[in-house]
């Protein structure tokens, strides 16, 4: 199977690249230096590095969010331009915030900034909102919260809106407005997974101020790399008998390789098993199908020269 490590295409000009995206600032001589080019590709992220590569996840991601993009169109303007292949996205360029606006709508987690985590060491207070005692893990909370979180390359932060405002990290006015559309976002993305059987639990999204400073929402959105979800049907019974909800899992990769290596310091890592990749890439495949209720649609062949031909428009002058 075709999987997308990387992508080189000098004619698009100046490359970044992320975990999973490779991203192309268009030039001024291309006649669309208002523009990024977003390519998701197959790259799988855990131990902040690569440990996989696995089929047609970049495009679901891709198309995934593209979904979600229209379906909160009319909360919050977004980067997207056009979709002009499945895993590439022509967005609008914005200048990014440095916070992420993460929403969670139940009391859970394992690491050390989780919400349970926090709560179970005996905190209630977080600024812009206070839980009450007797709370149990994996339980709904009364209304989702807001609890942004700075973007480092070393180590991200959570902090309340007003530690945010008072670091000079953003303004109140800012925060404000961030809070106020990421908790409608997060309203709309639990309603539609409601319905589709899901359980959409906490997520993250980005935002950035376009040419004319008007708030707008990038990168990815309610994807399953950016939130977690859980299965509905099941998630009241599992509880009640003191079990972990079913969620869209990719834990058993990682296991695997924490029991097959040190992935934090082995310079080479084994490969994946082929059959753990096929597995995960269907589980991605699954989670598109069943939120937006369309088929995933059939890619065949050399990717890299599908998505060159379907980005030569774009070509410098």
């Amino acid at each position: 199977m075709n999987v997308i490590q990387e992508t080189n295409f000098d004619f698009l000009g100046n490359k970044t690249v992320g975990k999973v995206r490779d991203i192309y600032d268009l030039p001024a001589q291309a006649g669309h230096s208002d523009r990024f080019i977003f390519i998701t590709t197959d790259r799988h992220s855990s131990f902040d590095r690569i440990i996989a590569h696995i089929p047609h996840k970049g495009a679901v991601l891709n198309l995934l969010s593209a979904f979600w993009f229209d379906q909160t169109k009319s909360v919050v303007p977004n980067h997207v331009i056009t979709i002009p292949d499945p895993n590439v996205t022509v967005a609008k360029k914005c200048t990014p915030l440095p916070i992420e606006g993460v929403v969670r709508g139940y009391l859970t987690g394992s690491t050390n900034t989780s919400l349970w985590t926090l709560y179970e060491e005996g905190k209630r207070e977080f600024g812009n909102f206070q839980l009450p005692d007797g709370m149990k893990k994996n339980e709904k909370l009364d209304t989702p919260v807001f609890t942004p979180s700075t973007k480092s390359n070393d180590h991200d932060r959570t902090l309340s809106p007003q530690e945010i405002v008072s670091e000079g990290i953003l303004t109140k006015s800012v925060i404000d407005q961030v809070e106020k559309v990421s908790l409608a976002l997060f309203n709309i993305g639990m309603e539609i997974a409601h319905r589709q059987g899901l359980i959409l639990v906490d997520t993250k999204y980005e935002f950035g101020f376009d040419e004319d400073g008007v708030l707008t929402l990038i990168d990815e959105v309610h994807t399953p790399d950016s939130s977690r979800y859980w299965k509905r049907d099941s998630y009241e019974a599992r509880i009640a008998a003191g079990q972990e909800p079913e969620y869209f899992d990719k834990e058993f990769l990682r296991l695997w390789f924490k029991e097959h290596s040190n992935p934090y310091t082995d310079e080479t890592l084994p490969e994946a098993p082929r059959e753990m990749v096929e597995e995960l890439s269907r589980r991605y495949i699954e989670i598109y199908e069943q939120i937006t209720e369309q088929s995933f649609p059939q890619i065949s062949g050399d990717p890299q020269q599908r998505i060159k031909e379907n980005l030569k428009q774009y070509a410098r002058k």
